[in-house]
C-alpha cells in the first residue's frame, strides 16, 4: 500500500460524521503532558492560514492528523508503543523506513513507516512515523482496541519522535475532538475520544544543566542535561526544550542557588516556532561554586498568563 498517496492528499474537513459507535482510546502508552505531548491538531483553515479546533495556531497549514510527540530522541530510543485507538482490520503497512527524517528517500513515503486500519461504518486510521523495525500486525489481521501496533519513531517526513494519527470517514479527513465542520472557539465540539485530552496550546520539554551553552542537536537528542555540574564548571548554565510557541511568547528562566538569585533571564519569540529552546547563564569567577542545590525554573507565559512551567533542582557537592 502506497501510504504516501494517502498522507499526500489535501483533503476538506468532512461535514459532521454520521452519528456512530465508533470511539477512539489513546493511540499512544504514554502520560499526557509528562511523558508526551500534542504538538499538533488538525488545521481546520482551509487556506494558507493555520487554524486549530480551538482557533488557536497549533498545527500548519495542511496538517490532517494529530501528533503525539515525545520530548527527545532519547525517549524515542527507550521504546514508546503505538496502540490501536480502535479495533478493526489491517488494511496495510509499511517498514523498513530509517528512523532519519526526511531526506530524498523518503519522497513518496511520508508517513514512513506506518499501518492503517479499518473499522466498521466507514471509518480508518493510521498511524505514521514508527519506529523501523518496530510494527508487531501484518495485512488482514484483526485487532482489538490498545493492541500494540508498533513504536514511536522517526521515519518518513518527521523532524521530531512522533505518533501521527490521521481520522478518515468514508475517505474524509476527520478532526477527532471536534466533529463540526466549523470549530466553534471557547466551546466543546462533539468528539470521539471516549476521554478527550485536553487541549493545550504549548509548554516545556525538558530542560537541564549544562557547563556551556548545548548545541540544539544535544537538546533535541535527549544528552544536553549534564548536571551534577563539578564545583569547577567553568559557566552554570540552564537551558529549556519547549513547542507550540508563539510570536510574542516570553519565556522565563531562573536559577536560584545557595546564595541568592544567579540567572534572571527572559526572552520574548520574534515568530511562531514549533520547537525552540533558549539557554542563560553565568561564567564562574571564583575557584569554586557554592556547594548546596541548584533550582532552575523554566516559565513559558503568553499573553501575560503562564502556561506552563519546570523546576530542575541540582545538587552540587
Amino acid at each position: 500500500m502506497r501510504f504516501g498517496a494517502v498522507y499526500g492528499l489535501i483533503i476538506a474537513l468532512a461535514t459532521p460524521a454520521v452519528a456512530s459507535d465508533f470511539s477512539l482510546q489513546l493511540p499512544i502508552d504514554c502520560t499526557l503532558g509528562q511523558t508526551c505531548f500534542i504538538q499538533n491538531q488538525v488545521d481546520r483553515d482551509p487556506g494558507p492560514g493555520v487554524l486549530d479546533y480551538q482557533c488557536g495556531g497549533l498545527s500548519y497549514n495542511g496538517h490532517k492528523g494529530t501528533d503525539f510527540r515525545l520530548p527527545t530522541l532519547a525517549d524515542m530510543h527507550k521504546g514508546v508503543d503505538i496502540l490501536a485507538a480502535a479495533s478493526g482490520v489491517v488494511r496495510g503497512m509499511r517498514d523498513g523506513v530509517a528512523d532519519v527524517g526526511p531526506n530524498k528517500d523518503t519522497q513518496g513515503k511520508e508517513c514512513g513507516n506506518g499501518v492503517v486500519l479499518l473499522h466498521p461504518d466507514g471509518w480508518e486510521t493510521q498511524y505514521c512515523h514508527m519506529k523501523n523495525g518496530s510494527l508487531q500486525v501484518q495485512p488482514g489481521q484483526k485487532i482489538t482496541a490498545g493492541t500494540v501496533l508498533g513504536q514511536v519513531g522517526l521515519s518518513g517526513k518527521s523532524d521530531f519522535p512522533h505518533l501521527h494519527l490521521s481520522i478518515r470517514h468514508n475517505g474524509e479527513v476527520i478532526d477527532p475532538f471536534d466533529l463540526s465542520a466549523f470549530a466553534t472557539c471557547g466551546k466543546a465540539g462533539e468528539t470521539i475520544w471516549q476521554n478527550a485530552p485536553g487541549y493545550v496550546a504549548g509548554g516545556l520539554l525538558d530542560g537541564g544543566f549544562s557547563p556551556a551553552v548545548p548545541e540544539y542537536a544535544a537538546i533535541k537528542s535527549g544528552t544536553a542535561d549534564q548536571s551534577p555540574l563539578p564545583v569547577n564548571a567553568p559557566a552554570l548554565v540552564f537551558w529549556a526544550f519547549a513547542y507550540g510557541g508563539q510570536n510574542g511568547d516570553v519565556l522565563e528562566l531562573t536559577v536560584d542557588g545557595p546564595e541568592g538569585r544567579l540567572v534572571d533571564h527572559r526572552v520574548t519569540l520574534a515568530k511562531d516556532q514549533a520547537q525552540f529552546y533558549r539557554a542563560a547563564g553565568k561564567r564562574l569567577k571564583t575557584q569554586t561554586w557554592p556547594r548546596g542545590d541548584y533550582i532552575g525554573t523554566a516559565a513559558l507565559i503568553r499573553n501575560g498568563t503562564k502556561i506552563d512551567q519546570m523546576t530542575q533542582l541540582m545538587k552540587m557537592r
